[in-house]
């Protein structure tokens, strides 16, 4: 058996597979996953739709208005790329997968263009 590979040496291995996303991107899809894991009461898998739509909280709630250039930036414009990189991170050996799991399951969630500008709750501005 081969033994785990240490966090920067799986996105190496991503790196050379995959060109696409930034490093930075792999790493908010693992913390945008610890994110919804949180809001839950107890830890279990999340379907392809559930991590999508938490990707998308998780960038709001960390980037405000700025999410969809920052995702952009990263090479992230569909949360078709949020399935591709889970995959690749699942090969690296950094996420496991349920045998029903598909990378189509990331297909059309949500349109970027709709969810980034729809909706944007202003922290501290209550409206009246």
């Amino acid at each position: 058996m081969n033994e785990p590979l240490s966090l920067d040496e799986a996105l190496e291995k991503i790196r050379v597979r995959e060109e696409r996303y930034h490093e930075r991107a792999f790493l908010f899809v693992l913390a945008a996953l610890e994110y919804a894991q949180g809001k839950l009461e107890q830890r279990r898998h999340l379907s392809g739709g559930e991590l999508a739509w938490a990707c998308r909280d998780f960038a709001l709630e960390q980037f405000g208005l700025l999410a969809p250039s920052v995702l952009n930036h990263w090479g992230v414009n569909r949360t078709e790329d949020f399935g591709r990189m889970v995959f690749l991170l699942i090969d690296a050996g950094l996420l496991a997968r349920q045998p029903t799991d598909k990378i189509e399951d990331f297909d059309g969630v949500y349109d970027f263009s709709e969810v980034f500008r729809a909706g944007y709750r202003w922290t501290g501005v209550e409206r009246a």
